[in-house]
């Protein structure tokens, strides 16, 4: 049996005050649906934790306009720090976040009006399109970018995640990884000085930058709301040696901890990424039950610079708990998007400030 990977299905972001950040991100990015909010023990990463088992709240949010999900996790047992070395654009991680708009002009609006840390004021991406550059909470970097592909009509300016940003050593590995992870088409490839990063963090220097997509999606139940997705490569040119985001720290510590994918036959994928060089690191070895309504098999691996890719086949989710309302996976086919009245019935479940 062969595996699917669907595309990306949530960006992980670590910080020091759960509360504080994931009101910041309802505020600015709409995501005010939580599929889980719990505090539990992570006994998966004691690999990124320095052998020790850590607690942590984590929350996977949605924006029920559109994009891929967001996990928030703040760890319980110590305090979430960010880099004690100031890191920049090509450094080896996840650097930049990426949130789609339906309108650039109106977006940066509502952030200038509401007090955000803009970073940029809009400006012309390589790719042609417009973008402008915002700092959250704890200073983590987040590109607003256009789309028009939203499931709904809601009235938040922003829809949820749509990609991220990831500093490379090699492009040709990186670009052979990313490829067996279904992110296979090259929009874009440009190498230079790059006016919409002028500034930003090491934005003066020379970089490749390798823009990818999915050629041929292959569905999955929240492809309809997750829409188009982006994995930006980006290598730098420059005589300096890029360091790695999380080197010395733990998994948790402020910044983008990983990239997750949703994913079916996790036995398959697993043996060909092994056999590609990147087998799996953690591995809950079977279904991981979080409660009655929570069930997922969970793995993680590195890409070529050690970048945290985090593999999720879901079994069962709640949609609305209280109705008792449940997406159980292994009873329908795994490329079937969910019906229209289940993913909107989500809006039931937001957290209004």
């Amino acid at each position: 049996m062969s595996f699917t990977i669907h595309g990306i299905q949530h960006l992980g972001v670590g910080v020091p005050n759960h509360e504080a950040s994931w009101k910041w991100y309802r505020k600015f990015f709409g995501m005010d649906i939580p599929l889980f909010n719990d505090e539990a023990e992570a006994p998966l990463m004691k690999i990124y934790t320095n052998g020790k088992v850590i607690s942590k709240r984590a929350a996977m949010v949605l924006n029920i306009k559109g994009g891929c999900a967001m996990e928030i996790v703040s760890p319980t047992t110590f305090k979430a720090t960010p880099s004690e070395v100031k890191i920049q654009l090509g450094d080896l991680g996840i650097f930049i976040g990426m949130v789609k708009t339906s309108d650039i002009q109106k977006a940066f609006n509502f952030f200038e009006s509401n007090q955000a840390k803009l970073i940029s004021p809009i400006v012309k991406s390589p790719y042609g399109f417009d973008t402008f550059y915002i700092k959250d909470l704890d200073n983590l970097i987040w590109q607003i970018i256009p789309a028009n592909d939203f499931y709904t009509h809601h009235n938040h300016i922003t829809g949820g995640t749509v990609g991220c940003s990831i500093g490379v050593a090699e492009m040709q590995k990186s670009l052979q990884f990313y490829s067996l992870l279904g992110y296979d088409e090259i929009i874009n490839d440009q190498t230079g000085v790059f006016n919409d990063w002028a500034d930003l963090p090491g934005g003066k220097s020379e970089y490749r930058r390798v823009l990818l997509t999915q050629k041929n999606p292959s569905g999955g139940g929240f492809s309809k709301l997750a829409g188009k997705s982006y994995i930006e490569l980006v290598q730098d040119n420059s005589k300096r040696s890029p360091q790695k985001i999380y080197e010395n720290r733990l998994w948790g510590d402020t910044g983008f901890v990983h990239l997750g994918f949703d994913v079916r036959n996790m036995k398959s994928l697993g043996e060909k990424l092994a056999s590609q060089g990147f087998g799996f690191t953690c591995d809950t070895k079977d279904v991981l039950s979080m409660g009655e309504s929570t069930k997922v098999h969970c793995t993680y691996c590195e890409d070529p610079d050690g970048t945290l890719i985090e593999m999720i086949e879901v079994y069962k989710i709640p949609i609305i708990e209280k109705w008792g309302l449940y997406l159980n996976v292994e009873k329908r086919k795994p490329s079937q998007p969910l019906p229209d009245w289940m993913l909107k019935a989500l809006k039931y479940t937001r957290i209004k400030d």
